[in-house]
């Protein structure tokens, strides 16, 4: 689908990270689905031999790429079955959809975005890998894309103030929703159930990532420091 050469440096910090997210990751089918995803695609030109060091990195525009860790443990957590509906909230880079998406292979992957620019660059590399199942939305009035829903499992790549409503209200009767939830400088990753009787919660651990602008979100960016990160 895609070209796989690599450079003999790259494929051996590449083999380093996949030792090590597999034991620190419960889930073979979340692994196998970041190993075919060459995360190299999706950073700028003058960082991919360092595509697969455990570390978040700067996409531009404020926005990162989060550290792979961050995105075995959010994508484990929502337990994606290969007919789930998905909705990422922060396209950012596309490589977290591209994850999803090799997860979610029979089902389908709408990912939103709120900056244009990240939208098309994104869009742009997600295509030429040759993706059919992922649908691809801006920003609009209402956090997420509730025309699309609702969804099996909700994940937000940028933190939040609170458990955001409006995408709990997207999310189908035993849909998960993992989210950054806390203050501009600290938050806790919170994975969120939707059963009959409302909604269970459990914390996943620390974690700090840009925030979540707009509805349900924070009125500023200031004060924010690398995101996607443990």
């Amino acid at each position: 689908m895609w070209e796989r050469r690599r450079d003999s440096k790259l494929e051996q910090t590449r083999k380093k990270l996949f030792e090590k997210l597999s034991r620190r990751l419960r889930s073979k089918d979340v692994v196998e689905a970041m190993k075919n995803v060459p995360r190299e695609r999706f950073v700028p030109a003058d960082d991919r031999h360092i595509a697969y060091l455990d570390i978040p990195l700067a996409i531009g525009g404020g926005q990162t790429i989060s550290q792979p860790y961050i995105v075995g443990l959010m994508t484990e957590a929502l337990q994606i079955q290969p007919d789930d509906r998905v909705l990422e909230v922060g396209t950012g880079s596309g490589y977290q959809a591209a994850v999803l998406a090799e997860l979610a292979h029979r089902g389908a992957v709408v990912t939103v975005e709120r900056r244009p620019e990240l939208a098309a660059r994104a869009e742009g590399v997600l295509r030429g890998m040759g993706y059919q199942n992922l649908r691809y939305r801006l920003s609009g009035i209402v956090l997420g894309c509730p025309e699309d829903g609702p969804y099996d499992a909700i994940i937000v790549t940028a933190a939040a103030p609170k458990l955001p409503p409006s995408l709990l209200d997207q999310l189908a009767l035993g849909g998960r929703m993992v989210v950054p939830v806390g203050t501009l400088e600290q938050q806790e990753l919170v994975l969120a159930l939707r059963t009959g009787e409302g909604y269970s919660l459990k914390m996943l651990g620390p974690c700090r990532f840009v925030p979540l602008l707009g509805p349900d979100g924070f009125p500023s960016a200031q004060g924010m420091g690398p995101a996607g990160q443990v």
